[in-house]
C-alpha cells in the first residue's frame, strides 16, 4: 500500500510539473476567444449585464458563463499573468491525475511495476496531445470541463467492476454539470451510457442503473443551467440561445441551427479517414492550428492487430489437442472494463464527428485513448515483451516529434511579466457611463470591466450585424434612448498617432443604419498593452502584423446623421437580392441564411458563421471567399446574371474541408 501511494504521488507530481513547465516555456498568449468572450463571460456571471448590454460578446456571450468565473476573478484581483496561468495549469493537471487512475482501473495485475507502467504510459500519451498542451494554463473551458468528464468516466469504469448506485449517480451528476457548463460535453454524457451496458448485472438491473444515471444527469445539468437559462429565455425566448434556435426560434433571429461545420467530415469516406488525417501536421483538420495527433490512428491499428492475434490464437487452439496445454497466464487487465471503454469511445467518436469534429471538444477522450493504447500494448502483447516495448518507444518518439516540430501552440507568444491585461482607459471613459456601439468581428468585450460601471456594450457590426428593423432592433433603440447623448462607437485602430485614429467609412456606413455618424472631433483612445493588434486569419493559419504588442480601441461620440444615403441603400438592395438568390441556389454553403449585408471597402458582403464563408459584391462581380482556409476566391458571375429571370444555378459542394461553387447558366428561354 505504501509503495502504491508513493508511486501515485510521484506520477501526480510529475504530471503537475509537466503542466507548469510546458505552460512557462511556451510563453504568454492572449487568445482571440479570451478577448472575444471568455473574460466577459466571467464578468457577466458575477455582474448582471442583461439590462444594459446586448450581444456585447456576440452570440457566444449568452452561453453559460460559470466556468469562466475563476479566470475572471483572478484577472479582477490583479494577479500577474504568470501566477494566473500557473494556478490554472495546476488545476488542469488533474486531468492527467485522473488518466492515471483510469489506467489503474483497467489493470487487474498485482504486479506494482506493471500497474505503474500502464499508468505512466497512459499519462505520457495523454499529455502528448497538442491541443491539451495548448490549453494548459489557458482560459478555455474545454480543458476545465474535460476533467469533470474524465472523472465521471472513471466512476463508470469502476462501476463496471463493482456496480454501485452511488458511483453511477455521481457520474450522472458530474456529466450533467459538465454539459451545462459546456454543451459540447453532452456527447460524452450520451456515450457514457454505453459503459452501463457492461455492468455485471441482470438486464433489469442495468435498466435501473441507466434510469438513475439519466435522472442524475438531468438534475446535475438543471442545477447549473436553469439559473442562467431563465435569464436568457426572458431576453430571447430560447433558454439555450444561440443553440437550438431551429427548435426554440428566437423572434427576429434566423430559425436555423448555429453549428460550426468547419471540421465535420463531408462524406463517409472522410469520416473513416479522420483518425489518419489527424496525424498529418496541417491546419484545419480538427483545429485552426496544426495539431497533429497519431494516437487515434495507433489505437485503430492496435485494435485491428489484437483482433488478428485473437483470431489466429482461436484457430490454433482449435487445431491443438486440449490435453497438455499450458495453463493461461494470470490476467493483466480487466477485459470487461477495457471493452466498455472501447465501446464508449467508439460511440463518442461517432457523435463527435457528427456534431463538431472539433479537437478541443474531444480532450477527455484523448485520455481514454491513451489508457486503451497503454493497456493493449503492455498487457495484450506481453507474450512479446520486446514488441510491446519497441512499439511504445516508437509511438512516444513519433508523437513527441509531432508535438515539438509539427504543432502550433501560440498565436503570438510573448514573454512573461506584468498583469494579464494592462488596460489604460482615459479618465473620461472610466467615469462617464456610455453606450458603446462596438464595430468589428472581434467584439473586444474584455473592455467591459474597465469602463464606467453603468456603461453598456452592443456589438452591432461584425460576426452578426444588427439593424433597427432586424433582430434586436427594438432593444438597441431602447438603449439609444436611455443613454443619449452619451453614445460612442468603439473600433480598433492600428494607427499610433491620435490625429490618425479616425473611424473608417465602413464604420460610418454601419452607423448610418441607425441614423448616426461618428464625431471625428470627439474621440478617446483606450490603450491595451501586451495585446497585439487584431488577429488576421489567412492561408489556414494565424498571422499577426509584425508590430508592437499594443491594441488601440478608439471611442468616438456619435451624432445624428442627416446625410442622404439613398444611393447607398439602392446599392445594398441590389446586393441583397443577389445574395438571397445565391443562398437559395446553394443552401449547403451559406448558413445561416438572410444575415444582414454590410459595407466593406468598395464591396457589400455577407458573412456566414456556420461555414466561415464570405460573399462579396463589388464592381458588378460576385465572389466567394474562404478566409479561414485561405483558398482562392471563386468567381460566381456578375450581378446582372443573378438579377435575370430565371436566375442562374450553382453547382456547389464541400470536400476535404474545402468548398467549391460553379455557376451554371440558366436554360435558354424558348
Amino acid at each position: 500500500m505504501k509503495h502504491a501511494l508513493t508511486g501515485r504521488l510521484a506520477v501526480y507530481a510529475a504530471a503537475t510539473l509537466l503542466a507548469l513547465t510546458s505552460n512557462f516555456l511556451l510563453g504568454r498568449d492572449v487568445l482571440w476567444d479570451t478577448l472575444h468572450y471568455h473574460l466577459y463571460a466571467g464578468f457577466s456571471a458575477v455582474h448582471d449585464r442583461f439590462a444594459q448590454d446586448y450581444l456585447a460578446a456576440g452570440t457566444a456571450g449568452y452561453l453559460n458563463p460559470y466556468a469562466y468565473v475563476p479566470f475572471y476573478a483572478m484577472v479582477a484581483a490583479g494577479l500577474p499573468a504568470l501566477a494566473i496561468t500557473s494556478i490554472l495549469a495546476v488545476a488542469h493537471s488533474t486531468l492527467l491525475w485522473l488518466t492515471y487512475e483510469l489506467a489503474l482501473s483497467v489493470s487487474s495485475t498485482d504486479d506494482r511495476r506493471t500497474r505503474l507502467a500502464i499508468g505512466a504510459c497512459a499519462v505520457g500519451l495523454a499529455f502528448l496531445d497538442p491541443i491539451l498542451i495548448l490549453q494548459i494554463g489557458s482560459s478555455f473551458a474545454d480543458i476545465t470541463t474535460a476533467t469533470l468528464v474524465l472523472g465521471a468516466w472513471l466512476l463508470l469504469s469502476r462501476a463496471v467492476t463493482e456496480p454501485r448506485v452511488a458511483r453511477i449517480v455521481c457520474a450522472g451528476l458530474i456529466l450533467g454539470a459538465a454539459t451545462a457548463l459546456k454543451p459540447t460535453n453532452a456527447v460524452h454524457a450520451v456515450a457514457g451510457t454505453v459503459l452501463l451496458a457492461w455492468l455485471p448485472t441482470s438486464g433489469l438491473g442495468r435498466l435501473r442503473h441507466a434510469l438513475a444515471y439519466v435522472a442524475a444527469g438531468l438534475a446535475g445539468s438543471a442545477v447549473i443551467a436553469v439559473p442562467w437559462a431563465r435569464q436568457v429565455y426572458r431576453l430571447f425566448h430560447n433558454p439555450f440561445f444561440p443553440l437550438f434556435n431551429g427548435l426554440f426560434p428566437s423572434p427576429g433571429f434566423p430559425a436555423q441551427s448555429w453549428v460550426a461545420v468547419r471540421f465535420i467530415p463531408a462524406s463517409f469516406g472522410e469520416a473513416l479517414w479522420r483518425p489518419f488525417a489527424m496525424a498529418n501536421p496541417v491546419a484545419m483538420i480538427d483545429s485552426e492550428q496544426r495539431m497533429p495527433d497519431i494516437r487515434y490512428a495507433v489505437l485503430l491499428i492496435l485494435g485491428a492487430a489484437l483482433a488478428g492475434v485473437l483470431t489466429a490464437r482461436w484457430f490454433v487452439q482449435r487445431a491443438r489437442p486440449p490435453a497438455g496445454t499450458a495453463p493461461p497466464a494470470p490476467p493483466c487487465m480487466r477485459t470487461r472494463v477495457m471493452a466498455a471503454l472501447a465501446c464508449g469511445l467508439v460511440l463518442d467518436w461517432v457523435l463527435w464527428l457528427a456534431t463538431s469534429a472539433n479537437g478541443r471538444y474531444l480532450l477527455p477522450m484523448g485520455s481514454v485513448a491513451a489508457v486503451l493504447i497503454s493497456g493493449l500494448l503492455v498487457c495484450s502483447f506481453r507474450e512479446w515483451p520486446r514488441l510491446s516495448l519497441y512499439s511504445l518507444i516508437a509511438i512516444f518518439a513519433v508523437q513527441t516529434l509531432q508535438v515539438t516540430v509539427g504543432a502550433e501552440y501560440r498565436w503570438d507568444p510573448r514573454p512573461w511579466g506584468g498583469a494579464w491585461l494592462d488596460v489604460r482607459v482615459p479618465d473620461a471613459l472610466a467615469t462617464e457611463a456610455n453606450l458603446y456601439l462596438v464595430y468589428g468581428m472581434q467584439s473586444n468585450s474584455f473592455i467591459a470591466p474597465y469602463l464606467a460601471r453603468d456603461s453598456a456594450l452592443v456589438n452591432f457590426s461584425g460576426a452578426y450585424p444588427l439593424a433597427p428593423n432586424g433582430p434586436g432592433g427594438a432593444r438597441i433603440a431602447e438603449l439609444l434612448r436611455r443613454y443619449q447623448p452619451h453614445v460612442r462607437v468603439l473600433f480598433s485602430s492600428s494607427r499610433s498617432r491620435p490625429q490618425e485614429q479616425r473611424p473608417s467609412p465602413d464604420v460610418n456606413y454601419a452607423l448610418a443604419r441607425f441614423g448616426l455618424r461618428a464625431d471625428d472631433d470627439d474621440c478617446s483612445t483606450i490603450v491595451v498593452v501586451g495585446v497585439p493588434p487584431d488577429l488576421v486569419i489567412r492561408l489556414g493559419s494565424a498571422q499577426r502584423p509584425s508590430s508592437e504588442p499594443i491594441r488601440r480601441l478608439v471611442a468616438c461620440r456619435v451624432l445624428p446623421d442627416h446625410a442622404d444615403h439613398s444611393a447607398d441603400l439602392a446599392e445594398q438592395r441590389v446586393a441583397d437580392r443577389v445574395f438571397d438568390r445565391i443562398e437559395d441556389a446553394c443552401p449547403l454553403l451559406f448558413q445561416p441564411r438572410r444575415v444582414l449585408s454590410e459595407h466593406s471597402g468598395a464591396a457589400w458582403q455577407r458573412i456566414y458563421l456556420n461555414t466561415d464563408l464570405e460573399l462579396r459584391v463589388s464592381n458588378g462581380s460576385v465572389r466567394l471567399f474562404d478566409p479561414a482556409r485561405g483558398d482562392d476566391p471563386l468567381f460566381l458571375g456578375s450581378t446582372g446574371q443573378w438579377l435575370t429571370e430565371p436566375p442562374p444555378r450553382l453547382a456547389c459542394a464541400r470536400s476535404s474541408g474545402h468548398y467549391t461553387a460553379r455557376l451554371i447558366a440558366p436554360p435558354a428561354l424558348p
